[in-house]
C-alpha cells in the first residue's frame, strides 16, 4: 500500500526511522531508494531521539555521514504515551521538543534546524519550489485539456436555449449543414453525384438501344399497319396515315426509358439525401429532427420526380404532335425499279415498297432518338437536380417557421446518454478553468 503513494513521481518520501535503528537497515531508506534513487524527493526523519540510551547519539546520522540524502535529516521528539495519557496539546508538545534540543548537549548546535515546525518548514519550502517548477507543465496539460474537451463539446454540440427563437435558429442551422453537404455530394466534393451523369451515359443509351424497333418496323408490321390504316381504300401515292401510325407507336416506346431516367435520377437523390444525413456531424444529436429533415427531403424529391416524369413525358409527346416535315420531304420519291405502276392497288404492299417504307420510319426515329437522348436529360436535371440543390427543404422551412415551442422542443429532442455527458463536460472545462485562473494568480506572486 505505501508503494503505491511513493511511487508516484509527484509524491514526497518521508522516509522515517527511529534513532535506535541502524539506518542502514531501515525500511524506509531501502524503499526510498528504489522509488527515489535520485533523491530529490525523499526527506529523511530520524524520530525517538529522546529515548536512546546514556552514551549514544544519532548525531553521525543527523549531519549526513552516516547515510547521505540529498535534503537535510530532521530530528523530531513527538509526544510520549505519558503526554498523550495527560492530554497534552501539541503546542506544548512543540514547545517541549524545541527545549529538548536547545538544552542538549549532543544536539545543541543543530536545535534550528531540528524538530516538527522546522521539518513542516522544509516540506512547505520544497513542495513550492517544485510546484513553481511544475507550473508551466501543468498549465500546459490544463490548456491541452481545455481545448479537448471544448473540442468533444463542439463534436457532440452546443446547449441549446431554451426560448423558442433559440431552438429554431438551431434548427434552421442544422437544416443549413445537411443542404451543403447535400449540395457537395451533387456538385463532386463528396461521392454519389457522379452516378447521375452514369444515369445518362450508359442506363439512357442503353435502354434507348433495348427498344423493340427491328420487331416494330419489320416486314410483317409495316404491311399490317399500313393495311390498316389505309381501310378500304388503299393509297394512291404514299400511304402517310401509314406513317403516322408506324411513327406515333414508334414514339410511344420512348417513354419507358424517359421515366426510367426520371426514376434512376430518383433514387440516386434520395441515396443522397441519406447520406447526408449521415455524414452531418450536427445532426447526430437531433434523431427526431434528423427524421424530419430525412421527410421533408423525400417529400420534395417526390415532387421533382413527379415534374420530371410529367416533363419527359411531354417531350416524347411533342415529338409526336407535329412531325419534321423536312426530313420527309428529303426523302427519294422515285419508285421502285421494276415495279410496275399500272398493277392493281394491292400490288402496291409489295415487299421492296414497304422494306422503304420500314426504313424512312426507322431513320425518322433514329433522329427523334438522338433528340431525346440530350433534351430527357436536360429535363431531369432541370426538373429534379436542379431543383433539389435550390428548393430541397423550402417547405420545410416555412413549416418548421409556423411551430410553436414546445413543438420545436419535440424536434431537438437528445439521446439522454448524450446529453449527461455534455453536462458532465461543461463541469469538468468549468473545473479546468478555474483552475487555470487560479494557478495564473497565483504563480508568479
Amino acid at each position: 500500500m505505501v508503494r503505491s503513494y511513493v511511487d508516484k513521481p509527484n509524491s514526497i518520501i518521508l522516509a522515517i526511522s527511529p534513532a535506535n535503528q541502524d539506518i542502514a537497515t531501515s525500511d524506509a531508506i531501502k524503499l526510498a531508494k528504489e522509488v527515489d534513487p535520485s533523491g530529490d524527493r525523499t526527506f529523511g526523519v530520524v524520530t525517538k531521539l529522546d529515548l536512546m540510551d546514556k552514551g549514544t547519539n544519532a548525531v553521525d546520522v543527523l549531519e549526513g555521514r552516516s547515510y547521505r540524502l540529498q535534503h537535510p535529516w530532521v530530528g523530531v521528539v513527538n509526544r510520549s504515551q505519558a503526554d498523550i495519557n495527560k492530554s497534552v496539546d501539541m503546542l506544548a508538545a512543540r514547545r517541549k521538543e524545541q527545549e529538548y534540543f536547545q538544552s542538549s548537549p549532543d544536539y545543541g548546535h543543530l536545535a534550528h534546524k531540528m524538530g516538527a515546525e522546522y521539518l513542516a518548514k522544509l516540506l512547505s519550502e520544497h513542495l513550492e519550489a517544485v510546484i513553481k517548477a511544475k507550473i508551466p507543465s501543468i498549465i500546459a496539460m490544463i490548456n491541452k485539456t481545455v481545448d479537448e474537451i471544448e473540442a468533444e463539446l463542439d463534436r457532440l454540440g452546443r446547449p441549446i436555449g431554451g426560448d423558442a427563437g433559440a431552438q429554431l435558429y438551431t434548427i434552421l442551422d442544422m437544416c443549413r449543414a445537411f443542404d451543403r453537404v447535400f449540395k457537395e455530394h451533387l456538385d463532386g466534393g463528396r461521392p454519389g453525384g457522379d452516378r447521375i451523369y452514369g444515369v445518362f451515359d450508359h442506363q439512357l443509351p442503353a435502354a434507348l438501344k433495348k427498344l423493340p424497333f427491328d420487331k416494330h418496323l419489320s416486314l410483317q408490321n409495316v404491311r399490317k399497319v399500313i393495311s390498316e390504316a389505309d381501310g378500304y381504300q388503299p393509297h394512291l401515292i404514299a400511304p402517310e396515315q401509314g406513317y403516322r401510325r408506324l411513327i406515333d407507336s414508334s414514339l410511344s416506346y420512348f417513354r419507358g426509358p424517359a421515366e426510367a431516367s426520371v426514376d434512376a435520377v430518383h433514387l440516386v437523390l434520395k441515396e443522397l439525401v441519406r447520406r447526408s444525413i449521415a455524414a452531418t456531424e450536427e445532426l447526430k444529436r437531433f434523431p427526431t429532427l434528423q427524421s424530419d429533415i430525412a421527410a421533408a427531403a423525400n417529400e420534395s424529391l417526390e415532387r421533382f420526380r413527379e415534374d420530371g416524369r410529367k416533363t419527359v413525358i411531354r417531350l416524347v409527346d411533342m415529338e409526336a404532335s407535329y412531325l419534321t416535315v423536312e426530313f420527309f420531304r428529303k426523302l427519294p420519291t422515285e419508285p421502285d425499279k421494276g415495279a410496275n405502276n399500272n398493277t392493281p392497288a394491292n400490288d402496291r404492299y409489295q415487299d421492296n415498297h414497304l422494306r422503304r417504307i420500314g426504313s424512312n420510319v426507322s431513320s425518322y426515329i433514329g433522329m427523334v432518338c438522338d433528340t431525346l437522348r440530350n433534351t430527357i436529360p436536360k429535363a431531369v436535371v432541370h426538373c429534379q437536380v436542379k431543383e433539389a440543390k435550390r428548393n430541397l427543404l423550402n417547405r420545410f422551412y416555412a413549416h418548421v417557421g409556423s411551430k410553436e415551442k414546445k413543438q420545436l422542443s419535440a424536434m431537438l429532442d437528445e439521446d439522454p446518454g448524450l446529453m449527461e455527458k455534455r453536462d458532465s463536460l461543461v463541469k469538468k472545462l468549468e473545473l479546468y478553468k478555474s483552475a487555470r485562473n487560479e494557478i495564473d494568480s497565483v504563480a508568479w506572486k
